[in-house]
């Protein structure tokens, strides 16, 4: 890929999404793009390029942002984050919520949903008698349109459902359609998922929670913006409330107000 045209996109992504595209990545960003710029009927990147440029509107800017963001998820990933929600998080919060009979959660880059869908099953296979006394929202967003899109239909096909997925919570809480597994209505009137890019929350998330996941998503930023969105986050977080990164990620500010915890193998970061 040319220089010309890989700092080009590069810098519109940084711009628009936060994420930034290090050198050495051009092998990605060009099978990526290709793949878009043949769906979309132009010859190859070149073409596409300079259609973007004359002429870059709102919805070809989502499908490259749609292109260049979309990043991988599975059911329960890492597993022992969720062995940490199961047995020292949640029954916590719902002791210490106990008045006010409400907690909140949000998966601030839940990608195609398995994420806010695993807290959805946990909740209701070890927490069924809370969910009956307490009102548990599970907010979910990410920048992605069609990502959200998927989440919303919570269809998937039996390679995403063998991923870290338990045979007897597929049984349980999925019905098979053809090729395809739906996950139950229940579960999925458990979570409100929304388009949200992360560099807009201090502008669009008003609302505070017991529980922020912001996991495999700040590796993505380049160090100040990095900064800005974990401040953004923890902002939102309740006096008493967790945010959980990915297993390889800390934070790159520590705000007084913060506690690292060592939950099982799970660090988590505990406001005071």
């Amino acid at each position: 890929m040319e220089r010309e045209i890989f700092n080009f996109f590069t810098t519109l992504v940084e711009k628009v999404s936060g994420i930034s595209y290090q050198a050495g990545k051009e092998y990605l960003l060009e099978n990526r793009l290709n793949e878009l710029a043949l769906s979309l009927g132009y010859k190859g990147i070149k073409d596409f390029y300079e259609a973007v440029r004359k002429n870059l509107t709102p919805r070809l800017l989502n499908q490259i942002i749609d292109t260049l963001t979309t990043n991988e998820t599975y059911f329960f990933r890492d597993q022992h984050p969720f062995e940490a929600l199961k047995k020292h998080i949640f029954p916590e919060l719902f002791k210490k919520r106990e008045q006010e009979k409400r907690i909140d959660i949000w998966s601030s880059a839940c990608s195609t949903g398995q994420e806010p869908y695993s807290i959805a099953m946990l909740l209701k296979e070890y927490f069924s008698a809370y969910l009956t006394q307490y009102k548990v929202n599970i907010y979910a967003t990410d920048i992605s349109e069609s990502a959200i899109k998927k989440a919303k239909e919570g269809i998937y096909n039996q390679i995403e459902v063998n991923r870290g997925l338990p045979i007897t919570f597929l049984v349980k809480y999925f019905k098979q359609e053809g090729g395809n597994w739906r996950i139950d209505e229940s579960l999925k009137g458990m979570v409100r998922f929304e388009i949200l890019n992360l560099l807009d929350v201090p502008k669009k998330v008003k609302d505070k929670f017991d529980l922020i996941l912001c996991r495999y998503v700040l590796i993505y930023f380049n160090k100040e913006v990095k900064k800005n969105v974990f401040l953004a986050l923890w902002k939102c977080l309740k006096s008493g409330g967790y945010l959980l990164l990915g297993a390889t990620e800390l934070p790159p500010i520590t705000p007084p107000d913060m506690e690292k915890k060592i939950l099982g193998n799970t660090t988590v970061f505990y406001k005071k």
